[in-house]
């Protein structure tokens, strides 16, 4: 009996009960009521209705971390089109292509990125969203004239350009 009462825990393996499920537990020693642990949760039920009703600014503040996501990619957009050069190969090429598709996928997926964003606020962050992407795809664009990809002289629509009509004829004198 004294050897319990030093230790707080023993393993009680000659208790009075002999089921199959609590042989061999881990019992208090002097049988007491502890305190459930910090950080165990016994009851699981409604915890996300509980988180929402304590503070509906995180879902606000985390809708508009989604919505301001593309406009904080700017500066590192830019940073890549400068390192990326001017040249047409391989890695330039692969960044603008990068750089196009992202905000494409992303307004396409704009549904699925803001099905739990709910409030006065949804449309407006929707529409920052939308913003966002279109400045990135801009710069695409941007970067694409920069690099002479964009048909913006009129040297490149010589193939479709009519060959010009011949106003008048001249022949020269003959020689005798």
């Amino acid at each position: 009996m004294s050897a319990k009462r030093r230790h707080k825990w023993a393993i009680d393996f000659a208790g009075s009960s002999r089921s199959r499920g609590d042989r061999g537990a881990v019992v208090p020693a002097h049988h007491e009521a502890l305190p459930v642990p910090v950080g165990c949760v016994t009851d699981t039920t409604g915890v996300a209705d509980r988180v929402k009703d304590v503070d509906p600014n995180l879902i606000v503040k985390r809708s508009w971390d989604i919505a301001l996501g593309p406009i904080k990619q700017v500066p590192m957009n830019m940073f890549i089109m400068w390192m990326a050069g001017s040249s047409i190969s391989i890695f330039p090429i692969m960044m603008v292509g990068m750089m196009f598709f992202r905000p494409i996928q992303a307004m396409l997926a704009i549904q699925n990125t803001f099905k739990s964003i709910e409030g006065q606020q949804a449309a407006f962050q929707k529409l920052v969203y939308i913003l966002g992407n279109l400045v990135c795809l801009a710069m695409a664009v941007y970067k694409c004239q920069v690099m002479g990809l964009l048909p913006t002289h009129a040297s490149d629509w010589l193939a479709f350009a009519q060959p010009q009509q011949r106003m008048e004829w001249s022949g020269g004198g003959a020689y005798l």
